[in-house]
């Protein structure tokens, strides 16, 4: 077992050494330097506070309406469920959490969200005015279009 160990490690060890790319000469597609962080730059700007945006695919998680600058999601606590926790929901006007999140991967129901639905933000992302990096012909699921 050690010996394998030290074969990974060694394979590991060249391998990134052959690179020989360094973090700080990263750069994006959009050729600034690179992103650290999952946080939309600074100088995007966040789009306004809206309803519910349009789905483009069947099973889509709902994108975010609004800003998420500067909220906490930890494991002690999420600053989403102060707006859509169902009981919150009728004060707020936010979007009830999906019954879905309420569901281990077994189907079994809980009390309170599953641990594996608990960090909203692994789905459901805010929208910005970044420009696309490339480009697309996407066309919505024709079962979505109105």
């Amino acid at each position: 077992m050690k010996k394998l160990a030290c074969i990974l490690g060694m394979l590991l060890a060249f391998g990134l050494g052959a690179i020989g790319v360094q973090a700080d000469e990263l750069k994006s597609l959009r050729g600034t330097e690179a992103v650290s962080g999952d946080v939309a730059p600074e100088h995007y700007r966040w789009e306004r506070d809206s309803r519910p945006l349009p789905r483009q695919f069947v099973q889509q998680p709902p994108l975010i309406p609004h800003s998420t600058k500067g909220y906490s999601v930890t494991t002690e606590y999420n600053k989403c469920l102060d707006c859509h926790s169902w009981d919150r929901t009728a004060e707020t006007g936010a979007t009830k959490i999906s019954i879905t999140h309420f569901k281990t991967r077994n189907g079994t129901e809980l009390t309170n969200i599953s641990p594996r639905r608990y960090f909203c933000q692994q789905c459901h992302v805010p929208q910005t005015d970044a420009k696309p990096l490339v480009g697309s012909s996407f066309k919505p699921a024709n079962g979505l279009v109105k």
